[in-house]
């Protein structure tokens, strides 16, 4: 009898564990792990339920990095060497930019880098500006970066990106790109030979040149898609007071997504688990039909920077309809009142599988901690139970 009764309390803690339309024992037995949280939100909206991998698991996208706020140049790295894209700035160390106030967190935890905007220069001089890479690096996930104004102007060349080792080999990608006050963004990557767009996949954006990604061919700027919006770079994005830009890239690819302020999904602003599945087409994708994308991405650190005229603004200064010349512009400073970013956070994702094989390590119990030690308790207590104790 005393062994079928603590069977019977076994088998009632299971079941209670799995089952969620038990909401008050759950409550019951306190706060729950922060990806728990995430797990029962999503089965609570059906509107928001889990996305599917290709083998039929399912997952959910969980916070792995947040940047913002005070502590967010922690974990960043400042470049502070000549430019690769030529360009007529001078990138300074961490305490330069600092203390000439080209890199700061405002008091109500916004963060600021921009190009010098107070200097005037005699011509040929070079305008000091920031470019940062993070000290973590990244092989696949969900980049969320939530802004409030992106850099813009004649002559200016801006851009949010992630970069692997060796490039082109490790891979670019380039998730928010413009020139001047152009009103579409670019989205571009740059691989090794072998990668490249396929032209009818499922996305809003328009192919700009070559299908071919790879970057060692002379004078290739790689394979890019530009945005239709106009929401999506330059001074119509600020006058919105900007958006959101996302960037998933996984083993079914990479795309790019852009949001306005007024049509961020409510999965992004709610943060636990964004779901991209209901974000409808990207503005931009790049498809494993076309490119393998573990053997052409990985170790990637994610970089900002803003650099002034160079290969691409210096280059399509004459036809861009700014006046004089890219390296009259650069003298005088009121020209750079706009060549910031102004950001509200930065968050990465990593897949959490709820579902798959256990026999490849995928498949993940979510449990409440508080639970844990009444299942080694009963099981103890079954032990003992048929043992005869």
């Amino acid at each position: 009898m005393y062994c079928k009764l603590l069977l019977s309390l076994v088998a009632l803690l299971f079941l209670a564990l799995q089952t969620t339309a038990l909401p008050g024992f759950r409550s019951s037995l306190g706060s729950l792990v922060p990806w728990e949280t995430s797990l029962e939100k999503r089965q609570l909206d059906n509107s928001n339920k889990f996305e599917t991998e290709n083998n039929g698991s399912e997952f959910l996208w969980l916070i792995q990095d947040t940047y913002e706020g005070q502590s967010f140049f922690d974990r960043w790295s400042f470049f502070s060497q000549g430019d690769p894209t030529h360009g007529q700035v001078s990138f300074v160390d961490q305490q330069t930019a600092f203390d000439t106030g080209l890199a700061y967190v405002t008091a109500d935890n916004i963060v600021v880098m921009k190009g010098d905007n107070t200097t005037w220069l005699a011509a040929g001089q070079v305008r000091s500006s920031v470019r940062i890479s993070s000290v973590t690096q990244y092989t696949t996930g969900l980049f969320i970066l939530d802004l409030n104004r992106a850099p813009w102007g004649c002559g200016v060349w801006p851009a949010f990106w992630t970069c692997g080792p060796n490039w082109p080999y490790g891979g670019e990608i380039d998730v928010l790109e413009g020139v001047h006050d152009n009103e579409h963004n670019q989205v571009t990557w740059h691989t090794g030979p072998g990668c490249n767009l396929t032209p009818n996949d499922n996305f809003t954006g328009t192919i700009v040149g070559t299908l071919d990604c790879d970057g060692t061919v002379s004078g290739n700027p790689g394979c890019g898609i530009t945005e239709w919006s106009r929401a999506s770079y330059g001074p119509y994005f600020d006058s919105q007071q900007g958006g959101v830009y996302a960037m998933k890239w996984d083993d079914e690819g990479i795309a790019v997504y852009n949001f306005y302020r007024a049509a961020i999904p409510q999965d992004i602003t709610d943060g636990q688990s964004p779901n991209p599945s209901t974000w409808g087409e990207p503005a931009a994708q790049l498809s494993p039909a076309g490119c393998n994308i573990s053997k052409f991405f990985s170790n990637h650190s994610i970089i900002f920077d803003i650099t002034f005229c160079g290969d691409w603004a210096g280059n399509s200064y004459a036809t861009s309809g700014c006046p004089g010349t890219c390296a009259e512009r650069i003298m005088d400073p009121s020209n750079f009142v706009n060549a910031s970013w102004s950001i509200n956070s930065l968050k990465v994702y990593q897949k959490t599988v709820l579902t798959g094989s256990i026999s490849d390590a995928k498949r993940t119990i979510a449990l409440d901690t508080r639970v844990v030690p009444l299942i080694t308790c009963a099981l103890m207590l079954t032990m003992l139970a048929l043992v005869g104790l």
